[in-house]
C-alpha cells in the first residue's frame, strides 16, 4: 500500500510560524512521525510540499499511477482552490484531508473547506497528531476498498 501525504503552502514553516496555533513540530518531524507509524500500519508515504497551487495540482494528478490513497494538507487553499477539489475528485482515490488547526474555531473565512467536499474524510484541530490520525483512517479505507 502506497500513500502520497500533500502539504501545501507555508507548511514548510511549521516549527517557525505562528508556533501559538501550529506549535514547535516541523514538517520534517511530521513526515519522519508519518514514516514511522506508516512502516507499523504495513505501507509507505511518500511526501511532497508545495507553495504553488499549480504543482499541488499536478502533484495529485501524478498519484493515479502508483498510489492507493492521498493525505492532504491543502492549508490555505483549502478555503478556495477549486481548482485543487475538481483534481481530488478526478484523481478516484481515496483522500483524507488533514488540519492542524481547528479550521471551525479560526476566522470565518476558514470555517468553509471546498476540497474536504470530495475527500472521504478530514481530521482537523489536534495539532500534528492529525496527521496521524488521518494515516490510520486512510490505511482503514484503503483496507475496506
Amino acid at each position: 500500500m502506497r500513500i502520497k501525504v500533500i502539504n501545501g503552502p507555508n507548511l514548510n514553516l511549521l516549527g517557525k510560524r505562528e508556533r501559538d496555533i501550529y506549535g514547535e513540530m516541523t514538517l520534517a518531524e511530521i513526515e519522519q512521525q508519518l514514516t514511522n507509524l506508516a512502516r507499523e500500519l504495513g505501507c509507505q508515504v511518500d511526501f511532497f510540499q508545495s507553495n504553488h497551487e499549480g504543482e499541488l495540482i499536478d502533484a495529485i494528478h501524478a498519484c493515479r499511477s502508483g498510489y492507493d490513497g492521498i493525505l492532504i494538507n491543502p492549508a490555505a487553499f483549502t478555503h478556495y482552490a477549486y481548482a485543487i477539489r475538481d483534481a481530488i475528485a478526478a484523481v478516484e482515490l481515496p483522500v483524507v484531508e488533514v488540519h492542524m488547526s481547528n479550521i471551525y474555531q479560526r476566522e470565518p473565512f476558514r470555517h468553509e473547506s471546498v476540497t474536504g467536499a470530495v475527500c472521504r474524510g478530514q481530521v482537523a484541530g489536534f495539532g500534528p497528531n492529525s496527521y496521524l490520525l488521518g494515516l490510520q483512517g486512510l490505511v482503514e479505507i484503503i483496507g475496506q476498498g
